[in-house]
């Protein structure tokens, strides 16, 4: 699949699942509580994934994930808590999320496999056969399993660092840094991603040339 469609299926998957419950959120939270303003946000990617399931057969990992995390903001949205704690709402279910990425680990396929068979394979069958053969490579199974701990790491970084801000912080520093700190870690991890994909994209077609014709010594 080329770049252009890639980045398609990336911007329509973060739109339905992402960016249509947040501007849903958005509109309701003013007319109703929270909790319930994140709950009817999170049907939204609930529905894409009993689409998936239907058309498809599978269950969809990142619909799945991206409703876990705005039921666990409903969640969060009811702890109540000193001022620190309700600060750090947003970071308990950003925690939560990363240790998904490292626990993933601990199963036969990590949880970047599945997002990036969403994003890349796509809807062709060719290509989703060509995207899962690759899984026979110890050096995909190897850049899959890297990218997931980078990922965790990130988002658990991200935990950190705002427990570290919110004890130290004036409340009003706190808000003017805390969405820079986030978008800050997202970018750095996005940008890690996709450099490092590009690398070992490479990396891995020389290791399925030199398979197909073994260099005789």
């Amino acid at each position: 699949m080329n770049r252009k469609k890639i980045i398609g299926n990336i911007l329509v998957s973060l739109l339905i699942n992402g960016g249509l419950p947040l501007l849903v959120y958005t509109i309701l939270e003013g007319h109703m509580t929270d909790v319930m303003a994140l709950s009817i946000a999170a049907i939204i990617p609930l529905l894409d994934t009993f689409y998936h399931i239907l058309k498809h057969k599978k269950l969809d990992v990142f619909a799945v994930f991206m409703a876990t995390g705005f039921i666990l903001s409903a969640g969060a949205v009811l702890l109540g808590g000193s001022q620190q704690l309700i600060l750090l709402r947003e970071s308990f279910v950003t925690g939560i999320m990363g240790l998904i990425f490292l626990v993933s680990l601990l199963f036969p396929k990590p949880i970047i496999y599945y997002f990036a068979f969403r994003f890349i394979a796509s809807n062709d069958e060719n290509q989703k056969q060509a995207f899962a053969d690759n899984w026979k490579f110890a050096y995909a199974r190897k850049v899959m399993r890297i990218m997931t701990a980078g990922w965790g790491a990130a988002l658990l970084g991200e935990v950190v660092i705002k427990v570290i801000m919110v004890y130290s912080l004036s409340v009003t520093a706190f808000l003017a840094l805390s969405n820079l700190v986030m978008y800050g870690i997202l970018g750095i991890a996005i940008g890690w991603t996709y450099l490092y994909r590009k690398q070992s994209g490479r990396r891995l077609a020389e290791i399925k040339r030199e398979s197909a014709f073994p260099i005789l010594k």
